[in-house]
């Protein structure tokens, strides 16, 4: 066989796609995306952030107060504004159906662990 300066048997050009077909690297995996669940995946994401800053605003009230950086009065305030994010947060998970706000992130693990 032989293609412009190119010459050889067409076993060896099989042998050679064969090759070059078995190193070809996966499909990347496609996203399907169904417009009637794009808006509670982007309101779960919205959600498990919400979540997330809840929990380090809770740690962080915890530290002061622990360190004794705020007053009765403002360690009270602090916790009624975060249980209430807590409620709302619930509210709105029930009401769209979202069961679990805790995120896969893959190698990073899961979000809210």
């Amino acid at each position: 066989m032989e293609w412009g300066n190119v010459r050889g048997k067409a076993s060896d050009v099989e042998a050679i796609l064969g090759v070059m077909e078995a190193s070809k690297a996966p499909e990347p995996r496609r996203i399907h995306v169904d417009p009637n669940s794009t808006q509670q995946g982007l309101l779960q994401l919205v959600l498990s952030v919400v979540e997330l800053l809840r929990r380090l605003l809770e740690r962080q009230a915890m530290r002061r107060m622990t360190a004794g950086s705020v007053t009765d009065e403002e360690a009270e305030r602090m916790g009624i504004a975060l249980q209430r994010l807590q409620e709302q947060v619930a509210i709105l998970c029930k009401e769209n159906g979202i069961d679990d706000l805790n995120l896969d992130l893959g190698p990073l693990g899961r979000l809210l662990d």
